[in-house]
């Protein structure tokens, strides 16, 4: 609860903060704020369940979990902005204030214990990221993005609504506990078909929020078009707001129905690993690749909502962490890179722009070989143990048939993942020595560390959730 207070605070002020004669404070302000955020999230550890809200809100060692890995993120995040100095157009301010409003949107999808409650911060989030996507006014791209984001967000809030609704009619109350105990106590005999189809217009809408197969067709145009720092928000925290949300959702209010969702569940994992790994083959462009990447492990966390058994908990927890720690390393990689050189008009965030990575600047050929490794599944990374805890939990289940699978696919995404390491390494290229600012590199090298250590020491969070 104290973070989510914090960040609207701390919102406000740092929109007031705008209006200061030098904006060289707005950065160091910001991250000291999300550093009170994650110091003040784990206050309650071990203290939970907690409710707060008149019980909308629920905290207990998993909701803190997920915040924390939320925020770590946003810092990181924040930091690589580098205080959105080189564009004279922007507004710092604003945009660090958006960021920080929607992230108490993440909070409350990720905590939540009331659908009123899920239903706020999901539009707290989308809001904040439909402004943030269109920001730069100046890019035809950014502006046709955000209108896309937009249309069709306002489109899943609409059968996220419906869906509420109809659970609400079936069951009599917003609360999970309240549906878990309807869900629970379902006749013999009788099937709650207004239930039923609340909760499939809901997933529907949800589902969209992650970038799930077949609600994914926004994600590599709004990835392409919005500014890569705000790219780099958009496939970590929100997907990782989301999929907490999801386990809630499916673990707490409808595990006693899981003969009903499962099947749904494992069709649409099925088909985004896909149409994720089959759609990253065929791109040119780094950026539009790593949105296909982003849709491919939305359905490999989609397996462990699939299996919903005991290791599935942890095993979101950690993917998603080490999800996020290399995708931060990998657009932090692509900002700097994009920055020295152009492809008609527009920064180069094609595979060439790469060539030669690793002769002029070893350090961020490195950062980045080791997030397309971790992201590829590949054994001493962070990424491969949290594959290897999705397919435990899937075997658990007896769902043997989805792993296999799932393996497939891993091998598919190898190929593209392995390409801008090829061309950082084997390929000549006309980069020259990239300037990087100490604390960039210190971020960047923090993230890489930690998908090495997680890689060696998988086990650090074990027990503790």
């Amino acid at each position: 609860m104290y973070p989510i207070i914090l960040l609207s605070v701390l919102g406000v002020v740092t929109l007031f903060l705008g209006f200061s004669k030098s904006k060289n404070i707005l950065l160091p302000a910001v991250l000291f704020f999300l550093v009170l955020a994650i110091a003040s999230n784990f206050v309650e550890w071990n203290k939970g369940p907690l409710l707060y809200f008149y019980d909308m809100l629920r905290v207990d060692n998993l909701t803190l979990a997920f915040n924390g890995i939320v925020l770590l993120s946003a810092f990181m995040i924040v930091a690589i902005s580098g205080g959105f100095q080189d564009n004279p157009d922007s507004e710092p301010a604003e945009y660090y204030g958006l960021m920080l409003f929607s992230l108490v949107g993440a909070l409350m999808m990720i905590g939540f214990e009331h659908m009123i409650m899920l239903f706020i911060g999901i539009e707290i989030l989308s809001v904040a990221m439909y402004i943030l996507t269109g920001s730069n006014k100046r890019n035809l791209r950014s502006n046709e993005a955000a209108l896309k984001y937009f249309l069709m967000g306002a489109f899943a809030t609409g059968f996220i609504l419906f869906g509420i609704t109809l659970i609400y009619g079936a069951t009599g109350s917003f609360k999970l506990s309240h549906i878990h105990g309807f869900a629970s106590n379902i006749q013999a005999g009788t099937q709650p078909y207004l239930m039923y189809a609340g909760l499939l217009l809901l997933l529907i809408g949800m589902l969209f929020k992650v970038s799930a197969a077949p609600f994914h067709f926004w994600t590599p145009d709004v990835y392409e078009g919005a500014p890569t720092i705000f790219t780099t928000f958009m496939s970590t925290i929100v997907k990782t707001a989301g999929f907490a949300a999801l386990f809630r959702l499916l673990n707490t209010s409808f595990s006693e129905i899981y003969g009903f969702w499962w099947i749904v569940i494992a069709a649409i994992a099925v088909l985004t690993l896909l149409v994720g790994n089959i759609g990253a083959t065929s791109q040119n462009s780094f950026k539009r690749m790593l949105a296909y990447s982003g849709i491919s492990h939305a359905g490999y966390m989609l397996i462990a909502l699939t299996a919903l058994t005991k290791p599935s908990q942890s095993a979101i927890v950690f993917y998603s962490l080490a999800y996020s720690l290399s995708t931060i390393c990998a657009f932090g990689v692509l900002m700097l890179v994009s920055k020295e050189k152009t492809f008609e008009g527009q920064p180069n965030e094609r595979y060439e722009a790469f060539n030669g990575l690793a002769k002029q600047n070893p350090m961020l050929a490195f950062v980045l070989a080791v997030s397309m490794l971790s992201l590829a599944g590949i054994p001493l990374t962070a990424g491969f143990w949290g594959k290897f805890f999705i397919f435990t939990s899937a075997a658990e289940r007896g769902i043997i048939w989805i792993t296999v699978i799932a393996v497939l696919m891993s091998a598919v995404g190898i190929y593209y993942y392995f390409r801008v390491i090829i061309s950082s390494y084997l390929k000549e290229g006309d980069l020259i020595k990239i300037r990087v600012a100490p604390f960039y590199q210190v971020i960047l090298l923090l993230a890489t560390f930690l998908t090495i250590l997680f890689g060696l020491a998988p086990g650090v969070f074990e027990g503790l959730i």
